[in-house]
């Protein structure tokens, strides 16, 4: 049974820094696209951290660039997302999400473009 799940997300301040998990269970996360998405109430979920399963064309989202950070360790099966300075408007649930494919990682920070997904996790940044 193919799962991701997150961890990591929690209450922090402005000018903070969390770093998000996502296990992957029932299949090997090397070859795959992985995108952080995420959604603050009562908007939509927008893709910002997102790579293609080789790994060259990390794709940001312009107003997350350069504080936040998408990685993977194939070994651990496990892919991550450092953010750094975060802000009150990065209040939202964060969601990782996984499919097979070798486009652009633009193309994969699309939520129509990837087919597995974790539960997600909260992040509050609030003084």
């Amino acid at each position: 049974q193919v799962q991701l799940v997150e961890s990591g997300g929690g209450l922090v301040q402005p000018g903070g820094s969390l770093k998000l998990s996502c296990a992957a269970s029932g299949f090997r996360l090397g070859n795959y696209a992985i995108g952080w998405f995420r959604q603050a109430p009562g908007m939509e979920r927008e893709g910002i951290a997102c790579m293609p399963g080789t790994n060259v064309g990390e794709y940001y989202a312009d107003s997350l660039k350069g504080r936040f950070t998408i990685s993977r360790d194939n070994g651990k099966n496990t892919v991550y997302l450092q953010m750094n300075n975060l802000k009150p408007e990065d209040t939202a649930v964060y969601y990782c999400a996984a499919d097979a494919g070798l486009f652009s990682g633009s193309y994969y920070c699309n939520t129509r473009n990837l087919n597995y997904w974790g539960q997600g996790t909260q992040v509050t940044v609030s003084a």
